[in-house]
């Protein structure tokens, strides 16, 4: 079923006159060759430098669908499944997830193939990061709701709702922690 009526609402939609975006219409892939400039001491890229490939594409399709600035406000789960060399055509595949009232959670794929060969790309990496979308002055500001539009995309809608209630859920942990420890007289 793709029919945008039925797409979740996010769960803090306070003001339903934002209309929704379609993932598709946010969704992008860089790409790029690696070099020696890139490299490690090990002779393999540099994870750093795939980060920041994860972050460029992740903030590219973040301000697409939030249709201004916004910034980085924690990445999850950067996994780094295969090496990546010098020659590989690396591709950051990147699009909204899920969207609360001023925030996004970007779902990135991270794929390498020789540049000088046929052969099907690899899946080498993935992340999950959250934007917080920004006015001029630097405050949030509301975000559209994204729509999913196909059961995949519903499937990680859903996903990106369970990493959002893990990640409340631990910082209100941290949080009760460090106010029981300064109660006890600890310092950190």
């Amino acid at each position: 079923m793709t029919d945008q009526a039925t797409a979740p609402e996010p769960e803090n939609a306070t003001a339903p006159d934002i209309p929704g975006k379609p993932i598709s219409a946010s969704r992008t892939t860089l790409s790029h060759i690696m070099t020696h400039n890139d490299t490690n001491l090990l002779g393999t890229v540099h994870g750093g430098v795939i980060m920041k490939l994860v972050d460029d594409a992740a903030g590219a399709v973040a301000g697409r669908h939030s249709g201004g600035p916004a910034v980085t406000a924690s990445m999850d789960e950067m996994a780094f499944l295969e090496p990546v060399r010098v020659g590989d055509l690396v591709h950051v595949k990147a699009q909204v997830n899920w969207t609360g009232r001023t925030s996004m959670e970007v779902g990135v794929r991270v794929l390498a193939e020789r540049w000088n060969e046929s052969a099907p790309a690899t899946q080498v990496g993935s992340a999950y990061l959250v934007f917080a979308a920004v006015d001029a002055d630097g405050r949030p500001r509301r975000v559209p709701p994204v729509v999913p539009e196909t059961e995949r995309d519903r499937r990680r809608y859903q996903e990106a709702q369970i990493r959002r209630t893990h990640r409340l859920a631990r910082r209100r942990a941290i949080m009760e922690l460090r106010a029981r420890r300064a109660a006890e007289g600890f310092e950190d």
